[in-house]
């Protein structure tokens, strides 16, 4: 008998980080298989983003031991926004959830962020579910450095999502290919869905400290990209129009 098709197919971004993402992986089949999800299949992709460690190893042998998990490996680091897409790439499933691969991300949040794309009659529009962290677990000074790039952001972009940095997304793949890609687009994806035309809505989620391995961003590195970033974000925003459009049928 041959599996169902996944529905659902989990991102998960992840360099050097051999000590988290085996607990993890074991983690998401845990909250994929309860009951909330109501039995949709689903796959989890590990992309491997140039590890020098046994990331790749460690997910490889969740596969073996027959979980739906499948890894994708970059020869080269290419950063998180390339390896969420390089997954979304590889992805069978139609929707897509996003978490980062250090482990601050509880899987338990994912059948809560996925409910209102997988909703009987959901809103079609509907093309990305944003987590916010309520309580953020990082040093005083990158909540600091995350709520004062946030602030910024909002400003100039208008999205009305307060934790775009959040690794917690849910969203089609039909709509994410449907969006401009650049580097760090994962930090811009509410207001580049509002550019297409999607509806986006936030769900509340919890964060937790990073059990093992170290940051891969400083808040000095973060700024210096996100000022070029964001001023690339807003020319986008600035140059879509959208026009309705419909198919003729030859009789109109």
């Amino acid at each position: 008998m041959t599996a169902a098709p996944p529905q659902i197919s989990v991102v998960v971004p992840a360099k050097d980080e051999g000590e988290s993402i085996g607990p993890l992986i074991d983690e998401i089949l845990a909250a994929m298989r309860g009951a909330a999800m109501a039995g949709a299949a689903f796959e989890v992709i590990v992309v491997d983003d140039g590890s020098t460690d046994d990331t790749a190893s460690e997910a490889l042998a969740r596969r073996a031991a027959g979980a739906a998990v499948r890894c994708i490996r970059h020869e080269r680091s290419c950063g998180q926004s390339a390896a969420i897409r390089s997954g979304v790439l590889a992805a069978r499933g139609a929707l897509i959830a996003t978490l980062d691969g250090d482990g601050q991300n509880p899987p338990s949040e994912l059948p809560a962020l996925l409910a209102p794309l997988l909703a009987e009659g959901r809103d079609p529009d509907l093309g990305l579910v944003q987590g916010q962290r309520l309580k953020r677990r990082d040093t005083g000074w990158k909540r600091f450095g995350s709520r004062f790039a946030n602030a910024i952001r909002d400003a100039a972009l208008k999205d009305g999502v307060s934790d775009t940095g959040c690794g917690l997304k849910a969203f089609t793949r039909d709509a994410y290919l449907r969006l401009p890609y650049f580097d760090h687009i994962h930090r811009f994806m509410p207001a580049m869905m509002l550019r297409e035309g999607y509806r986006v809505e936030t769900v509340g989620v919890s964060d937790r400290p990073r059990a093992a391995g170290r940051s891969k961003y400083g808040n000095i590195d973060r700024l210096l990209v996100g000022i070029v970033d964001l001023l690339g974000a807003a020319w986008l925003l600035r140059r879509r129009r959208r026009s309705p459009a419909r198919e003729l049928d030859g009789d109109a």
